[in-house]
């Protein structure tokens, strides 16, 4: 479900729900309801975790059980370095 992903990616991604909040414009309570399932943040605010976390929505909505990050930005030496890690990780 959603409301466990939210907490998953904002836990990974060192947050805490009032810093979550203001990334994305809304309150502490709000986060915190999503998170609850008492509510479920509306599709413009699906995309934006979405961005924030680096995973598509598809992810967030539980659609699609492949995750993955967005690299785009990254220089070649970066990408080069984190392809060396996946190929070590896959190969262990």
């Amino acid at each position: 479900m959603i409301c466990d992903k939210i907490k998953e990616l904002r836990e990974r991604a060192g947050l805490s729900q009032a810093a979550l909040a203001k990334k994305v414009g809304v309150t502490r309570s709000a986060v915190n309801a999503w998170e609850m399932g008492l509510s479920i943040p509306t599709t413009q605010y699906v995309a934006e975790l979405a961005q924030l976390f680096h995973v598509s929505a598809d992810y967030m909505l539980g659609l699609d059980s492949t995750e993955s990050i967005c690299i785009g930005s990254l220089s070649d030496e970066e990408k080069r370095i984190l392809y060396t890690l996946i190929s070590y990780f896959e190969n262990k």
